[in-house]
């Protein structure tokens, strides 16, 4: 059965919120309708819906109208494909020097940044995500101040941008790992997209559980962006793994949970530097054993 996405972008989450549920009046009924803020601080939301037969496109279009979105695009997608949407919906990304794009938009890459190509089927870690944004921002930060790493370690990496970012920076070791198999393959893909196959060693592990990791400690820089409950398990080894002085960069930390997260890092003498939010989510800066 064939699968039709309906989607828009719009300014407001109350026209947004207001303009999925006028969508989930049209025939034929879309089987479910999403809203969602774009964390790219471009302040648009965006509103989809699902179908299994062809949607109204003058119903769309009304709708579009009347709440002063964008025109919809309409496609039929085969089974879990997210590349339409994401080479329709997601714009490239500026962090400092970083230019996160897709190859559908290879002709706007300035010609004085650092570009890191992620392929359309990728959806999380494109950079459009608060967490990955606020990643690589405070990675340019560090950069901007003369930061040097010899050594880096990409935690849960998934589409490995952040190890990636690194690699281009500096020439020293940097190791990529995933507990998911699927993700360390797409980072492998990606790291030959853009040049860089063998740059970075990508490895299935849980958090630091891999013997490769352990042999490249300590390191200059540590990234984990993943989730709250994983980061504070992991805060022991992220101190062991780090060097007096360095940094570990944070993020997957919902706005009120940053403080939770802050004091258990600091229980281990890995201490905040800085902390930025980026729509719902905050980007830790720490640095071990280094009171600020």
């Amino acid at each position: 059965m064939p699968t039709y996405t309906a989607l828009t972008t719009l300014t407001g989450k109350s026209q947004a919120d207001a303009l999925g549920e006028a969508m989930e009046q049209l025939t034929p009924e879309p089987t479910g309708v999403g809203v969602f803020e774009l964390e790219d601080g471009s302040g648009l939301w965006e509103v989809g819906g699902y179908f299994t037969e062809t949607p109204d496109a003058a119903g769309l279009a009304l709708l579009a109208a009347a709440f002063g979105a964008q025109p919809f695009v309409v496609s039929e997608l085969p089974e879990t494909d997210w590349v339409a949407h994401v080479k329709r919906e997601l714009s490239p990304v500026e962090a400092g020097r970083f230019f996160v794009y897709g190859s559908h938009d290879a002709d706007k890459v300035p010609a004085d940044s650092i570009p890191l190509l992620i392929e359309a089927s990728m959806a999380f870690g494109t950079g459009h995500h608060g967490t990955t944004l606020g990643c690589l921002r405070a990675l340019d930060r560090l950069i901007e101040q003369g930061f040097d790493a010899g050594k880096v370690a990409d935690i849960g990496c998934g589409t490995a941008v952040l190890a990636m970012a690194a690699a281009r920076v500096w020439d020293g070791d940097v190791l990529a790992s995933d507990i998911d198999a699927v993700a360390v393959e797409v980072a492998e893909a990606n790291l030959k997209a853009n040049g860089m196959a063998g740059r970075v060693t990508c490895l299935e592990a849980a958090g630091f559980d891999h013997p490769e990791l352990g042999a490249h400690a300590p390191y200059d820089l540590i990234f984990a962006n993943i989730l709250k409950g994983p980061l504070v398990a992991l805060a022991p080894d992220v101190a062991a793994h780090l060097r007096e002085g360095g940094y570990a960069i944070l993020s997957g930390i919902l706005n009120e949970q940053a403080d939770d997260v802050i004091e258990v890092y600091s229980r281990v003498g890995t201490n905040l530097v800085e902390r930025e939010e980026i729509g719902d989510w905050t980007t830790l800066l720490l640095s071990k054993n280094v009171a600020i």
